[in-house]
């Protein structure tokens, strides 16, 4: 659908319930460049005894790519769990299955930041050549884009970027007349678009709405398009725009519904304050 940044429908968006080729069909059929891929779904399809060879025929039967690869979780804990070690090479062989060059991640656990650097510095030099994109949102043990990028910052590493969410942008009270500085712009590799009611649940259940209610990009009280325009007027040239909505309601009308919805709702967006990165 764009010509330089891939449109791309994220993993969350789709739920958990459908196979690998249903995720790809619905994405490609409603006019997405690119799918986002969690392990987990990774996971299930060779589970479902898929080979790495079939999930790329499948893409190219659909001409679509993944163009997205999530997520890194507790890599801040001493103890990392065994399961999330496993979680995280699988993410760097989807990387280089797929030609994805970056990883989405998230800390949900809270640490001072000057711990969170160095925790992040050893996951930047485990991931080598690929490049570590750190989500902020305001539940979890990164609040904003500010402490996101001084983690990155006191980290030292030069593959450690940030994403940046319209839903937590909103819920983490920013305002869409900010302007990023120049060395926070540089550092954006993906932003993700979505809307939310202006009403937010209580702050403890925040990840509750974020996970299950969240509303298509225009549809909510929030102006998704201003977040767009933010984004250019800061001078970000993200990799990818990806499409998160994580919703119950619009899962219950099954995922082509769900995916064409996300699209039409995205291009209108962009028809209007990006016009530049469509085709």
């Amino acid at each position: 659908m764009s010509k330089h940044i891939p449109l791309t429908l994220s993993s969350w968006t789709l739920g958990d319930e459908y196979t690998f080729e249903q995720r790809v069909k619905a994405a490609s059929q409603a006019g997405f460049d690119g799918i986002g891929l969690r392990a987990e779904n990774y996971i299930d399809a060779i589970h479902s005894r898929l080979r790495d060879a079939d999930l790329l025929e499948i893409l190219n039967k659909y001409q679509i790519k993944v163009t997205e690869v999530e997520s890194i979780t507790q890599w801040a804990d001493d103890d990392m769990p065994y399961e999330m070690k496993y979680k995280e090479q699988i993410c760097y062989h989807m990387c280089r299955l797929f030609d994805v060059d970056h990883i989405n991640v998230f800390l949900l656990e809270e640490y001072p930041l000057d711990y969170i650097s160095e925790k992040l510095k050893s996951l930047c030099l485990r991931a080598g050549d690929l490049k570590i994109a750190l989500e902020p949102m305001p539940y979890s043990g990164i609040y904003d884009y500010l402490d996101g990028y001084e983690i990155i910052k006191k980290s030292g590493m030069d593959n450690a970027y940030l994403i940046l969410d319209n839903w937590h942008w909103v819920k983490a009270d920013h305002n869409y007349n900010d302007i990023l500085p120049r060395e926070i712009s540089e550092k954006v590799i993906s932003i993700q678009l979505n809307d939310s009611y202006k009403r937010s649940y209580a702050q403890d259940y925040l990840r509750t709405e974020s996970m299950h209610d969240r509303l298509l990009p225009n549809h909510g009280q929030n102006n998704t398009s201003g977040f767009v325009e933010m984004i250019k007027k800061s001078g970000v040239n993200p990799q990818i725009i990806s499409v998160e909505v994580n919703s119950d309601d619009l899962l219950s009308m099954g995922i082509y519904k769900a995916a064409k919805l996300g699209f039409g709702s995205t291009k209108n967006v962009l028809n209007k304050s990006r016009p530049d990165v469509l085709r």
